[in-house]
This record gives C-alpha cells, sequence and structure tokens, in this order.
C-alpha cells in the first residue's frame, strides 16, 4: 500500500469516526430522550386514571390537595364536588369531563402513546444497526481481524 492510498484509509477512517460520533450517536440519544418523555407521559396517565379511580369510590365524597399557583408555590385545596375533572388533551387545552369519560380518554392515549414508543424503539434499534455496520466497515476498513460477535455468528 502506498503512502497516498494509507493515507486515504486514515481518512476514511476519520470520515466514519465522525459520522459515527456527530450524526448517529446524537441522533440515538435524541431518539431515547423523546422516548424516556413518552414514557413519562404514560407514567403520569396512569396516576391519573388511578386518582380517578380513587375518586370513584363512594365513600370519597370531597378532596383535598394541593394546587400550585406558579412558581413552585402550593395553596390547599377542598374540592367538594369531584365529579367531574379537568383534563389537559394538549397543545394546553384542558377538557371538563366525568370520570368515565376520563378514563376512556386515558385509555386511547395511553394507546396512542404506547405505540409510538414502539416507533422510536424500532427507530434506536435502526440507528443502532447503522452504528455496528459503521464499525465493521472500519473494521474492515483498518484490516482488523473479527471480533468474538463476528466469530459466534459464523459458528451458528
Amino acid at each position: 500500500m502506498t503512502t497516498v492510498g494509507k493515507y486515504s484509509d486514515e481518512e476514511k477512517v476519520l470520515q466514519y469516526e465522525t459520522f459515527i460520533s456527530d450524526v448517529l450517536k446524537r441522533d440515538l440519544e435524541r431518539v431515547l430522550k423523546q422516548r424516556d418523555e413518552v414514557y413519562e407521559k404514560i407514567a403520569q396517565y396512569v396516576q391519573l386514571k388511578n386518582t380517578i379511580e380513587s375518586l370513584k369510590e363512594p365513600e370519597m365524597r370531597g378532596l383535598k390537595t394541593e394546587i400550585d399557583i406558579g412558581r413552585n408555590f402550593y395553596v390547599q385545596a377542598h374540592v367538594e364536588d369531584s365529579s367531574k375533572i379537568f383534563v389537559a388533551v394538549g397543545y394546553g387545552f384542558f377538557v371538563e369531563l366525568t370520570h368515565s369519560e376520563a378514563l376512556k380518554f386515558i385509555a386511547k392515549k395511553t394507546n396512542q402513546l404506547i405505540a409510538h414508543t414502539e416507533v422510536l424503539t424500532k427507530d434506536s434499534a435502526k440507528i443502532k444497526a447503522n452504528i455496528r455496520m459503521v464499525l465493521e466497515g472500519l473494521r474492515e476498513l483498518q484490516g482488523l481481524p473479527d471480533g468474538p460477535e463476528t466469530k459466534r455468528r459464523d459458528a451458528l
């Protein structure tokens, strides 16, 4: 191999490594962060569902709670009629719903969010596969021996 050929191989290796760190890993972090945010929303809806189910119990007439009035300042509140609640439906909008309507909405919303997490999980798997493919290309370009993973697959 000539020095010109070797230099171009080293340059290609550097470009691939830069692509992995600047593009693929950043994309993976972004997708995983989005998925974590969706999981957080699902957890909030599950918590709301549990709260609504406890409100539906016959001995629950009123509700004592704390309300955030801004900048983490809370006031105590007593709700005498908790038969209807306001549910955040998105984009800053709230809708007054009965308990059964709210539970139906929560079920639909959590199913939608779960489907979205599945898409994000598939996207992260594709990005991870791309990272592995580029790393395999780098290994071949540098003439490194097969890793233990490749040897295991060949043995099967």
